[in-house]
């Protein structure tokens, strides 16, 4: 029986907590020895309820701790939970070979999440810089019906042989980005996107392939579903 995994589909579905939740700050979920995933749980986080909850994939050669000062201070002012994996290699795998071992250790930490705080499934988004918001967009547009909101800083590609559901997609890119030009990535991605009818918001910097603070505030705004300044005027 052919294996959807392989196509990039998560298994991952909402449960009901059986465990109690974390302490405030980082917390290794403990889902391997080394290269583990860590989750930000900020002190703000409601005490009952579902929780929104982002999940951030590094650029390559990166690791958690690396991209989790952009928005650990956003998610303790709006109180959502955030979640870091840590690829199995230099890069993810999707951009090696494939869909693998990074999806198996991102269904765990999804589950080790999930058995401790009830997930708001309108608020469980996937976010990522470079070769991570090619990974975030891809596994993204895959699991749709899972994932809400679809963040891309500065991404690459996206490589994408099942749609499923119809994630809201930020994708915001540099105008000067020495690594992934703009006009074969941001803008055609986005593009690409818009005529495949989903709801895509594009963002283009005058920067270059840099994780900049005041995008990533944009970012967490479309994630919370807040107006743009330009709509709440």
């Amino acid at each position: 029986m052919f294996d959807p995994s392989l196509m990039g589909r998560l298994s991952f579905r909402h449960i009901v907590p059986s465990l109690p939740p974390l302490n405030p700050g980082r917390n290794h979920l403990g889902i391997a020895e080394e290269r583990d995933a860590v989750l930000y749980v900020p002190a703000s986080l409601p005490k009952s309820g579902p929780v929104p909850m982002l999940v951030m994939f590094h650029g390559a050669g990166g690791f958690p701790e690396k991209v989790l000062p952009f928005l650990e201070e956003h998610a303790e002012r709006e109180g959502f939970l955030l979640l870091a994996p840590h690829s199995m290699f230099p890069t993810w795998d999707i951009v090696i070979g494939g869909s693998g071992p990074d999806l198996q250790r991102l269904e765990l930490a999804l589950t080790a999440v999930g058995s401790r705080y009830l997930l708001d499934p309108t608020h469980l988004g996937f976010a990522g810089f470079s070769d991570g918001g090619s990974y975030s967009l891809s596994i993204g547009i895959t699991n749709g019906d899972l994932v809400s909101h679809v963040i891309v800083f500065s991404g690459g590609f996206m490589s994408v042989f099942m749609q499923e559901g119809a994630p809201k997609v930020f994708i915001a890119h540099g105008l000067i980005d020495e690594q992934l030009p703009i006009e074969t990535s941001g803008r055609a991605n986005a593009t690409k996107l818009k005529g495949a009818g989903y709801d895509v918001e594009y963002v283009e910097f005058n920067g270059k392939h840099a994780i900049q603070p005041p995008i990533v505030k944009l970012a967490v705004d479309f994630f919370l579903d807040k107006p743009a300044a330009s709509d709440a005027q």
